[in-house]
Formats: C-alpha cells, sequence, structure tokens
C-alpha cells in the first residue's frame, strides 16, 4: 500500500491527464473553467479569488479550512507544481532514467526518521551583477556589502526583486514568537528551502504552520493590500510565505531536505 499522496498544483486545464499519469492527485488553482476531475481551491471556504496574489497558498488555505482529515499521521501529503517535482532518490537529478521514472512514487524509509521534507536549498548569492545594477540599485545602496555574494542574505535578494523594505514591513506585523527569529533568519541567511514545497504527515505540525503563516499574510494584507503591480510584487503573499516557510519548519520540528527537479509539465510528452 502506497502512503504517499502528492498534490500536483496546475494553473492549465490540459495537463489533467499527465498529472494523472504520474499518479499526483491533480489540482486546479484559481476560478478559471476546467473540466471535471481537478480538485479545485474555489469550492467550500476560500480565497481561490486571491490566487494571482497568493499562488499556492490558496490550496494550502483551502485544505486548511476544509480538508485537515487527510493529515492522519500515517500517509506522507506533500505538494509538488506543474513545473517542480519530487525526485525518487536524493542522486536521481543525474540519473539518465525518463522524467516519469525520476518522479517520487513511494516513501523512502529515511523520512521515518523526520517530521517534514523540504525542498533542497537554492541560493541567494548567485545574482548576476547585470541584475542587481538593473533591479536592485537600492537594495545595493542600503546594503553595500552586497555588492560580494557572499553579503547577499535572503534579505538582500527579497529587496531587490520584491520591493525594497517589504520584508521589513511584514516582519514588523509578525507574530511577537517569530518576529526577530525570522529576521535573523533572513539577515544570516542566503539561501532557501526552494518553492513553497514540503511533504508531511502530522496533522498537528500542519496546523499549527497554517494557523501562523494565514495569520501572519492577513496581516500583510492590511499594509499591501492588492493593489499591485508587476510580477514581483502581484505575488508578494506567495513569496513572503516562501521566505518563512523553511524557517518556521526547521525551526519547530526535525526536517530532511529532499531534491526537487524542474521540469515544465506543459512540455513534457509521455
Amino acid at each position: 500500500m502506497n502512503n504517499l499522496k502528492i498534490h500536483c498544483l496546475c494553473i492549465h486545464d490540459d495537463l489533467l491527464e499527465k498529472v494523472k499519469k504520474l499518479d499526483y492527485l491533480p489540482v486546479a488553482l484559481g476560478e478559471n473553467n476546467y473540466r471535471n476531475g481537478w480538485l479545485r481551491d474555489n469550492t467550500g471556504t476560500n480565497i481561490s479569488h486571491k490566487n494571482k496574489f497568493y499562488g499556492e497558498y490558496t490550496f494550502h488555505y483551502w485544505i486548511w479550512k476544509n480538508n485537515m482529515e487527510i493529515f492522519n499521521n500515517s500517509d506522507w501529503i506533500g505538494f509538488c507544481a506543474y513545473r517542480r517535482f519530487w525526485l525518487n532518490e536524493q542522486n536521481a537529478i543525474n540519473s539518465k532514467l525518463a522524467f516519469k521514472d525520476k518522479t517520487l512514487k513511494e516513501v523512502p524509509e529515511i523520512w521515518n526518521n523526520y517530521d517534514v521534507i523540504l525542498a533542497d536549498k537554492i541560493s541567494m548569492t548567485n545574482i548576476k551583477l547585470i541584475k542587481i545594477l538593473k533591479y536592485g540599485k537600492l537594495a545595493l545602496f542600503k546594503n553595500p556589502k552586497s555588492f560580494l555574494k557572499k553579503n547577499r542574505n535572503i534579505k538582500f535578494q527579497f529587496d531587490m526583486f520584491h520591493g525594497n523594505g517589504v520584508l521589513d514591513k511584514a516582519i514588523d506585523v509578525l507574530n511577537s514568537r517569530d518576529r526577530e527569529d525570522f529576521r535573523k533568519f533572513v539577515n544570516d541567511n542566503h539561501s532557501i528551502n526552494q518553492a513553497n514545497l514540503f511533504i508531511s504527515r502530522s496533522k498537528s505540525i500542519v496546523n499549527e504552520y497554517y494557523n501562523t503563516i494565514f495569520d501572519w499574510l492577513d496581516q500583510c494584507e492590511k499594509i499591501f493590500g492588492f493593489n499591485l503591480t508587476g510580477y514581483g510584487k502581484i505575488r508578494i503573499y506567495g513569496f513572503l510565505a516562501e521566505r518563512f516557510l523553511p524557517y518556521w519548519f526547521n525551526k519547530n520540528v526535525k526536517c530532511l531536505e529532499w531534491p526537487i527537479i524542474f521540469n515544465d509539465l506543459t512540455k513534457e510528452k509521455f
């Protein structure tokens, strides 16, 4: 019996059969029309209308409000996206197997020693200087040490691409338990577990995370609202969550990093 259930989050209706061939649960985000067979984030208690601002978190909100019983302390419940997938082995990135055969299908035995699986890290340091000069002049002016790669932390990268000072304002309205710890995290660290992806089997852990993240994002809405333009700002709530997720899980539970492969399912043939 396979006790792994992966939700594949999509925004393209024509990916339904491809997701099914991977033996994943097909999830359609947002309020567009989709054929039958998709799990939707716009039923029950939902914030599907905020999808372009929240990204995948409209589905996480839906689970939190409507379907937390899927976390039953036995099955591992996880999330991937139509362009980012969990690999079946820690070293599978270099495998010559076809994409479909590389994707995670069963729970590795090593997971039994952990509470949560997080995607492997991506570095904030390898930003090309030409991009810094184009997008991050103000961020560089406020933090001139970031001219050197070793000094480009999470906060510098966020300021550069999503608005100078935005992260600081958001942290200011975070709960008192996490506020200064998270501020230290974004200043001291130079990489994050990518793409808002995680896998867990603990209802209590995930419920506590959802309570924390959605309370914070609700407070952030009062600052930034929804009159947002440009990719870096429109999805500000999803980008804030992407920085908070690795901080919160690593602080509170035992986590294992697991490799992710980038593969655009819209271009995949199998």
